[in-house]
């Protein structure tokens, strides 16, 4: 049985770290304040800037933090959980003592009468091939059990060295063409219109991205609606505008809030 709700708000993209104390502040407010306008909270992903472990959080005061406005969220509202390429390790533990449900990615929802599909949205970029190359390795179970066998310090390090790797090939990919650059790191029709089309949907809402707006769109005789969610960033004013927005669904529609004015 699907989710069923007569209202929400959907956020995604927030890549929590202590070195954005203002980013992470604003979550905080909005566990505290915000969440209260709708039935249930749903977070597709990227919750984190990265995650090695449940075990891991133990040890972090700043993800202890987190855990316990999640905590505090959940006991006001239903929340959901939809992992994402930086925090697909997050497991049960951290979940269980948080009060989130886990979703599989993508997965259908009912808000307000109306059904949508939400998708964290790496797997629909499908025009970086080396991207999905990459996120069917690290997806494999084997593969991250073995990880999770690894010291928390090894396990901090690969992180931060896929950090900085991702960091270098964002910037050569920056001094390519801007159109080519585009298409690489966005989502594809194709895999729109196939994902939509599996689950029999015409409205599809993801994060990843980071490029919020709100599409009409068709491929052939499909067509569909699709909402993406904005990233959270308040502490690099100088790189670009200060964003912190969320998705409300209810008997009004769908649109979207942005948590700095609010």
């Amino acid at each position: 049985m699907i989710p069923q709700h007569k209202s929400a708000l959907l956020i995604s993209d927030l890549h929590l770290t202590p070195s954005m104390p203002l980013t992470a502040q604003r979550f905080f407010d909005f566990c505290e304040k915000d969440a209260s306008q709708a039935e249930a909270v749903f977070i597709l992903g990227d919750l984190f800037e990265y995650w090695v472990g449940d075990d891991a959080a133990n040890h972090s005061p700043f993800q202890h933090e987190v855990k316990q406005a999640l905590a505090n969220l959940s006991s006001k509202v239903k929340t959901y959980y939809l992992h994402g390429n930086r925090d697909f390790l997050l497991g049960p533990s951290f979940l269980k003592k948080t009060g989130m449900t886990a979703l599989k990615d993508p997965s259908l929802v009912e808000v307000a009468g109306n059904q949508y599909l939400l998708a964290h949205g790496d797997a629909l970029c499908t025009a970086d091939i080396g991207y999905q190359v990459f996120r069917g390795w690290v997806r494999k179970p084997w593969l991250q059990k073995l990880f999770l066998t690894l010291p928390i310090t090894w396990r901090r390090s690969i992180a931060n060295q896929l950090r900085m790797n991702s960091h270098a090939n964002y910037e050569r990919g920056a001094q390519a063409s801007y159109q080519q650059n585009q298409i690489k790191t966005d989502v594809t029709k194709e895999a729109c219109a196939a994902l939509l089309g599996t689950h029999s949907s015409n409205k599809l809402i993801h994060g990843h991205t980071h490029r919020p707006s709100h599409h009409h769109e068709s491929l052939g005789d499909h067509s569909w609606q699709r909402w993406v969610l904005s990233d959270w960033d308040l502490d690099h004013p100088e790189a670009a505008a200060p964003r912190a927005n969320a998705l409300l669904i209810n008997a009004q529609g769908v649109r979207a809030i942005d948590l700095i004015k609010a």
